[in-house]
């Protein structure tokens, strides 16, 4: 399916779409980029919702399934770009790879998506059962799983194929996230008299020594569900001469299939509330972390810190059809899961759509100095889409 023509035009466009900065919250110009690429390769619609997510459509002449490659556009900052060999935003090809920042994570793999869905449409001549949806998704980096909901929402997809780096292995799950934030509430007082004040830093550390005596679940597949204190803030900061009033611990959770935001916070509410019952002066809370941000539209993100896990049997009809479907083009993927918290936190995790992960490039490479993506990586996984896309939608 990838002629000498079509491959350069799978890197042409994965070029361009590395040479639009689109740092969270900025992805207006890939936007511009995608939707160009939607229009002149044969995509029969598409539109940009609220959020700024731009979402492209192919229908099949017969009634079936909607399948949606979904692959976010926004990329973490480049702090210092003296730091890069290769310019961070120039697309460079060198020695069989594409440099610049997004491409491993995940420019490559969205540029993969267009282009097997273009050229699935053009080769069967859209007789297929079923319609092709490709999602360029913002503010994933910081938001996982948000943005998505209006993907969902508008295409009603029966199947998602997330597409991050997954070495063209095939990924039936992942651990979730959640950030859970914990407060302590005291007195405050001239550090002189410290007596007459009640010290909410180290409320929090007698708390904290209980929270990490605490036990989380394990599952087979996707290994401990783990809770580690990340940050650590108390006011007033600083604090000289002062016996602090107030103090917020972080926590970062990963979260195993079935975990509920009611039973993660459970334990840690149960340990505040015998500490308060043993101490008087003892006050504290938890609670999730709630994130703001502002799209590139201008419109207001926003939602709760708890991002569900997910896992699908590796006999699910799903897996098996892209199984199948990869293993005719020759490749060999392993079934595996991801080790690191995608939107399908919210496509499987919230929703129960059925979602796999398949993505061109290594994982390890995403946010790295001279990211880049392999030439014959972005070209094998192009042909995996669609591979997969003839396989489910048959």
């Amino acid at each position: 399916m990838l002629t000498e023509k079509r491959k350069q035009e799978l890197i042409q466009l994965c070029q361009e779409l590395i040479r639009q900065q689109s740092y969270s919250g900025e992805e207006g110009k890939v936007v511009k980029s995608i939707s160009e690429a939607f229009k002149t390769m044969g995509f029969d619609n598409y539109f940009v919702d609220s959020y700024g997510n731009v979402i492209g459509q192919i229908k099949g002449k017969k009634p079936g399934k909607r399948i949606l490659f979904d692959g976010h556009i926004d990329t973490v900052p480049v702090p210092d770009d003296a730091k890069w060999v290769h310019a961070p935003f120039g697309g460079e090809l060198v020695d069989g790879k594409i440099y610049g920042r997004g491409a491993s994570d995940m420019k490559g793999a969205v540029s993969a998506m267009i282009a097997a869905a273009a050229y699935f449409a053009e080769d069967t001549q859209r007789d297929f059962a079923g319609e092709i949806y490709v999602a360029g998704v913002v503010h994933e980096e910081i938001f996982e799983g948000i943005a998505a909901r209006k993907i969902s929402e508008a295409v009603q997809p029966d199947y998602v194929v997330i597409g991050e780096a997954s070495e063209l292995n095939l990924k039936r799950g992942q651990r979730g996230r959640a950030e859970i934030v914990v407060e302590t509430f005291g007195k405050p007082a001239h550090s002189a008299n410290p007596e007459k004040g009640i010290n909410a830093v180290l409320m929090m550390s007698k708390l904290i020594d209980r929270i990490q005596g605490l036990d989380t679940q394990e599952q087979e597949v996707l290994g401990q569900g783990i809770l580690v204190l990340t940050d650590i803030k108390s006011s007033p900061y600083p604090g000289a001469s002062v016996v602090p009033e107030y103090c917020r611990a972080t926590y970062d959770r990963r979260l195993l299939v079935g975990e509920t935001p009611e039973s993660v916070l459970a334990p840690i509410k149960t340990l505040i509330a015998e500490m308060e019952k043993q101490d008087p002066d003892f006050k504290a809370k938890v609670s999730f972390a709630v994130g703001q941000e502002k799209c590139h539209t201008g419109e207001i993100i926003k939602g709760e810190r708890f991002f569900p896990g997910w896992l699908y049997d590796e006999k699910d009809e799903l897996v098996q059809a892209a199984l199948t479907g990869l293993r005719e083009i020759g490749l060999n993927p392993e079934v595996t899961h991801y080790s690191f918290c995608t939107n399908g936190s919210h496509y499987a995790g919230e929703k129960g759509i059925k979602t796999i992960g398949f993505g061109p490039s290594q994982e390890n490479l995403a946010h790295t100095i001279d990211e880049y993506i392999e030439l014959e990586q972005l070209c094998k996984g192009a042909k995996g889409y669609y591979a997969i896309m003839k396989s489910v939608l048959k």
